[in-house]
């Protein structure tokens, strides 16, 4: 067991405290590996909450600058950060909320010449995209690496997640393959309530802490969705398709592809 110092002690206090966390859970965390795609709507809030809770090592991967349309949503940046690297203004925050945290920049586009190699080193994959061909894209990648992740989306008033580990359903076993391009809007086109990256992005951190501890239920094989207009949530029973092209019984997918298609779209089931 680490020894913790005075200042971690009274930092992860509230942490300690819990049963269910511990000291024990504590050092997991510590010790816990984290790889963020996206440092956007989602992205920002889950990574601060991972940084405060003291996850060791938080990558963040995005090859984006800071836009003044972003600030309504994307929390971690601020009005002097506009045309600055996304990873790089996270990167500032992520510091001053936490200097312990090892952040590990990737100023680039997760693709699929990259996406195998970068996810290597961590426990834990957060989908923080806005777009359809990456969220498939992460999938595979974590389905062939045999990495857990959570993925979120975004439009509107609404939002959906769902958390695969190796043997339960991922997001290919419940939407198989990317809408066609321009069947569904684009936040730039039907908006997104701000707050809404934000009441996902939490409950995307809140799973790769759960995951990190061993702590409670995950989102697997279940689809949560809400809207904030009603503020209704719902749980969808989702089970493992063994006809998945990815992760069935007989994949047809056998290497990581990408297709076209706008950003931030969120599929509506």
């Amino acid at each position: 067991m680490m020894d913790f110092t005075s200042e971690q002690i009274e930092r992860y206090s509230r942490h300690i405290l819990l049963q269910d966390i511990g000291v024990e859970g504590q050092e997991k965390i510590i010790q816990g590996r984290v790889l963020v795609i996206g440092a956007g709507g989602l992205g920002a809030p889950i990574l601060l909450y991972l940084a405060a809770a003291g996850v060791g090592t938080l990558g963040v991967i995005d090859g984006d600058v800071v836009d003044l349309s972003n600030l309504q949503r994307q929390v971690i940046h601020f009005t002097p950060d506009v045309g600055k690297p996304k990873v790089e203004s996270a990167k500032e925050k992520i510091r001053l909320i936490n200097p312990d945290v090892n952040v590990i920049t990737y100023h680039k586009f997760f693709s699929s010449d990259n996406a195998l190699e970068i996810i290597r080193d961590y426990d834990f994959i957060i989908d923080g995209t806005d777009n359809f061909p990456v969220k498939f894209l992460i999938n595979d990648a974590c389905v062939f690496a045999g990495k857990p992740f959570s993925h979120g989306g975004i439009l509107r008033f609404d939002g959906q997640t769902i958390t695969h580990l190796p043997e339960t359903a991922c997001y290919r076993c419940v939407f198989n393959a990317p809408p066609p391009p321009n069947a569904v809007p684009t936040c730039s086109q039907a908006g997104v309530l701000g707050a809404i990256a934000g009441m996902l992005g939490t409950i995307q951190a809140a799973e790769a802490l759960k995951y990190l501890t061993g702590t409670g239920e995950l989102l697997t094989n279940r689809l949560l969705t809400f809207n904030a207009k009603t503020m209704q949530f719902r749980n969808v029973n989702v089970r493992r398709n063994h006809k998945c092209p990815v992760c069935g019984e007989h994949p047809t997918i056998t290497e990581l592809i990408e297709s076209e298609q706008a950003v931030c779209e969120l599929k509506k089931k």
